[in-house]
């Protein structure tokens, strides 16, 4: 058994291990959907065999607290990737305010075979957000309003931010860049009852020079919504982002059909009339799960503790060492004593 665990802690085969690695890492940059998740959970397998074979085989290591420790923690490291690999839950969500997050909203899903979360059971309402931006559109802090129940049949707020996120059953919403306006629209049919919903404009102000979107009417007539807002906009200086402080114009044309529209107004159309009620906006959120995170962290620590005892007791164990310029400085004093005494004789 034990020269097939020698075989195993070969440093040839670290080599190896590593290089597959470096190739699955740059097969996974910036998580493409189409990469199997394989491309790193087999070499980081494969590491973890090869160190547990060098802990067990190596007196070095083993025989040394220290180092042992550090090794350990290595170990651990390699194995909890892995497994937050197969785990892990990566999507993207747009919320309009006033409204509660469901499963059925998020795109561009990524999740492990592992993946075992609930996602159903999270639950929450987006509200306003304020973004603050500086001269040249520096983007500030996001501050991100949302509801989350308080566990008493009623509703506690929270504000999430790009790094502030919102944890709820281990998923962790981020907000992004991704943000922007929406009109909120009711149909009125000639015929039959009213129908309301949002139409989302291109993230702001990204694309602060194109706030359009299409939308087909239930009678089949193709409308362009173009919103004329007012947000304060300002490139050169200090300038804040808030729904609650903005106002749009709903301008709706179809053909040689055009029409301006304040909240309120209607417009007749083929087949009924078009309200613009109100500006709403929509917040977009980046929602990673990963279970590891928190045995990452202690992993992560009881390597470096462990480097940090090698070295201490490395370094404790052997004496100062004379410096070269007392060195130097030790024969000069001897031959200034055999010198003087010969002078003196």
């Amino acid at each position: 058994m034990m020269p097939l665990f020698r075989r195993l802690a070969s440093t040839r085969l670290t080599l190896l291990g590593m290089v597959l690695l470096a190739i699955g890492a740059g097969l996974n940059y910036d998580n493409p959907v189409d990469t199997s998740v394989w491309v790193l959970v087999v070499p980081l397998a494969f590491l973890a065999i090869n160190l547990s074979a060098a802990i067990i085989v190596q007196p070095r290591i083993n025989r040394r607290p220290g180092l042992l420790m550090f090794h350990i923690g290595l170990l651990a490291l390699c194995v909890l990737v892995a497994i937050g690999r197969l785990s892990v839950y990566e999507a993207r969500v747009e919320l309009l305010q006033g409204t509660e997050f469901k499963p059925s909203l998020t795109f561009d899903v990524k999740q492990g075979p592992w993946h075992g979360g609930e996602l159903s059971k999270v639950k929450f309402i987006q509200g306003p957000y304020s973004i603050e931006y500086g001269p040249e559109l520096s983007r500030g802090p996001t501050r991100s309003q949302v509801a989350i129940p308080d566990g008493h049949g009623g509703w506690k707020e929270r504000v999430v931010g790009d790094d502030t996120p919102l944890v709820i059953e281990g998923y962790r919403f981020y907000t992004t860049f991704n943000k922007g306006f929406a009109s909120i629209i009711t149909w009125l049919p000639d015929e039959g009852e009213p129908v309301s919903g949002a139409v989302h404009m291109p993230s702001y102000p990204l694309f602060e020079y194109k706030q359009a979107n299409n939308w087909l009417t239930p009678m089949g007539q193709e409308l362009n919504l173009w919103l004329r807002l007012d947000t304060a906009y300002d490139v050169e200086n200090d300038w804040l982002l808030s729904g609650e402080t903005s106002s749009g114009v709903l301008v709706v044309s179809s053909g040689e059909q055009r029409a301006e529209l304040l909240p309120g107004g209607e417009v007749s159309l083929k087949g009924g009339r078009l309200r613009y009620e109100t500006l709403s906006t929509w917040m977009g959120y980046k929602i990673y799960y990963d279970p590891t995170l928190m045995w990452l962290f202690i992993a992560a620590v009881l390597a470096v503790v462990g480097l940090m005892q090698h070295y201490w007791s490395k370094f404790a164990s052997q004496p100062m060492r004379q410096s070269s310029a007392e060195k130097s400085a030790a024969p000069k004093q001897g031959l200034s004593k055999m010198d003087s005494k010969a002078i003196n004789t």
